[in-house]
């Protein structure tokens, strides 16, 4: 009973790293759908995400930005001591661990990389209207799904998403711009995150019977905030 409850398990070399590159590709998919370019709005190859993550890792990410500044003389802050300071405050990525979920580490990547910028780099939402069928809207969702919740002090938490059509519509959209309704039929414009759109347009399809729709207004607006 004493190992069985104070014991640790012991994991193979080949087991550590399976599991290893399992969540590594985990946490780059997952980058890889919520960063693109800021100037064409284009989002990355997992494989340039990759990469931009390696360099973090190998430079430590404050030596990285100091080198790549001093390069292109546009380095920021460029004062010895208070720029080790800032340096010191600014998220850092060592590289992924087993002892995390692939979500967490993402966002840890997300920050360090908008921090960072060893590519350019912005969090970004895609701009859509959706529209359904007033009648509809209030119809329960016949099918519930878990939506993790995306904060730092949050690991491992899950969200059960139930309620009405019109509920589960909006919990994918994360800032509503405009909503209104015309006749017999509802609207709203909003921002969702690009690896949402997926899901949320499957939902409709499936939940309204061809009775709601999703068009994209612009494929990727990006937060400078984030």
């Amino acid at each position: 009973m004493e190992i069985l409850n104070k014991g640790e398990m012991q994991v193979g070399e080949k087991e550590r790293h399976a599991q290893l590159e399992r969540v590594h590709h985990e946490v780059i998919d997952i980058v890889a759908g919520k960063l693109v370019d800021p100037k064409s709005k284009r989002v990355y190859t997992t494989g340039m995400i990759e990469k931009a993550l390696d360099q973090l890792s190998s430079h430590g990410g404050a030596t990285h930005k100091a080198d790549e500044g001093k390069a292109s003389g546009t380095a920021t802050p460029t004062n010895g001591e208070a720029s080790k300071e800032k340096a010191k405050e600014m998220p850092t990525w060592t590289g992924v661990v087993t002892t995390k979920s692939a979500k967490s580490q993402a966002l840890e990547a997300m920050k360090a990389l908008i921090a960072w910028q060893p590519i350019p780099v912005s969090r970004a939402r895609m701009r859509l209207r959706l529209t359904c069928a007033t009648n509809v809207l209030k119809q329960a969702a016949k099918s519930s799904v878990k939506k993790e919740v995306e904060e730092e002090d949050a690991e491992g938490e899950s969200e059960k998403l139930t309620g009405t059509i019109k509920d589960r519509i909006l919990s994918y959209v994360e800032q509503i711009e405009s909503q209104d309704t015309v006749g017999q039929e509802w609207e709203v414009i909003g921002f969702v995150e690009p690896g949402a759109f997926k899901g949320l347009g499957e939902f409709i399809n499936g939940e309204t019977k061809g009775r709601g729709r999703v068009e994209v207004l612009d494929m990727a607006v990006t937060h400078e905030g984030d």
